[in-house]
């Protein structure tokens, strides 16, 4: 078996400690950024639609957006 790395596991501790707390929040925005992040780019608030097909493209037409900002950047 071949190791890559050096990272050990984390022991479990009884107390908390600032350095632990700092891992685990850097592990979580790495977490949420390779699932994508979901930095959406619809405009906040309510809205309301006359048909299904209308939310439908609207939803599309956010998501196209959405992709393209994440591919170009």
């Amino acid at each position: 078996m071949k190791t890559a790395g050096k990272r050990t596991e984390p022991t479990i501790d009884f107390h908390a400690s600032a350095d632990k707390l700092r891992i685990g929040a850097l592990f979580n925005d790495e977490t949420q950024r390779a699932a994508g992040g979901r930095i959406t780019l619809i405009p906040k608030g309510v809205y309301h639609y006359k048909t299904q097909q209308e939310a439908n493209d609207h939803w599309e037409t956010y998501s196209v957006k959405e992709v393209v900002h994440r591919n170009t950047r």
